[in-house]
């Protein structure tokens, strides 16, 4: 009860400036059904942007918002792919950021193609600064880019009950399950996203921090050069940096 309470009154706040309402207490009933917090709000906030939430994307989490903050103090200039971009709360995020950016935006799933246009469009992001694709992971893409920003479905589908139950209910599952491993979107990423990349170029790429050691193994098979593993502000490993 507690924490209901607590969503109660952050719902308040967030999406109804302390002013009870009729709706208000319609979002109260979604709330005690175990409807997401964020979903009910309707947007999160995702480096200093905000990220409108109404097609139902993965909610974006703080360990992603944490590592890109991370990167962002390492880029100034050049172009971004965001691919598997779900929300667009990482390109959005780049974009807003780091004004001499340019970045395209990749997903399969038409929901996330509307999704990320209302948030380009939400933060007032000029559009000669980005293109949005929809594409099965690389098939088609066509450009090189200097920087690609990967957030896969990573969960391994074994490990589903380890999961929230209303995370399950309520939020995408193709976005959350990477198959038996968990790694059949990482692997047919990492199989060819070298061949995107310009000279010096850089992927970053979010992964379940027990899977770091098969990941190294792919990015052997596959015979990258240099990585750098990355831990996120809980002390696991996130992200790691691809060259």
């Amino acid at each position: 009860m507690k924490n209901l309470q607590k969503e109660i009154n952050w719902l308040l706040k967030e999406k109804y400036n302390n002013k009870s309402n009729l709706q208000f207490k319609e979002d109260i009933k979604r709330l005690e059904k175990g409807e997401l917090l964020d979903y009910v709000i309707g947007f999160v906030e995702f480096l200093g942007c905000r990220i409108d939430l109404s097609k139902r994307p993965l909610i974006p989490r703080p360990e992603t918002e944490f590592w890109v903050e991370q990167e962002l103090k390492n880029i100034n200039s050049g172009k971004v792919l965001d691919i598997f971009s779900g929300s667009g709360c990482v390109g959005v995020a780049l974009l807003m950021n780091k004004p001499k950016l340019l970045c395209d935006f990749s997903d399969k799933q038409k929901d996330s193609i509307s999704q990320i246009k209302i948030n380009c469009k939400l933060n007032n992001i000029n559009k000669k600064r980005y293109k949005i694709i929809q594409s099965d992971i690389l098939k088609n893409i066509e450009n090189k880019y200097d920087f690609i920003f990967a957030n896969p479905p990573y969960i391994a589908t074994t490990r589903k009950n380890k999961i929230q139950k209303s995370v399950l209910k309520y939020e995408p599952k193709i976005s959350l399950f990477g198959g038996e491993s968990g790694l059949k979107y990482i692997n047919k990423f990492l199989k060819d996203a070298k061949k995107y990349l310009n000279i010096d170029g850089k992927i970053f790429m979010e992964f379940d921090y027990i899977q770091k050691n098969q990941i190294e193994k792919l990015l052997k098979k596959y015979k990258y050069k240099n990585w750098k593993f990355n831990k996120d502000q809980y002390g696991k490993y996130r992200w790691v940096v691809i060259e």
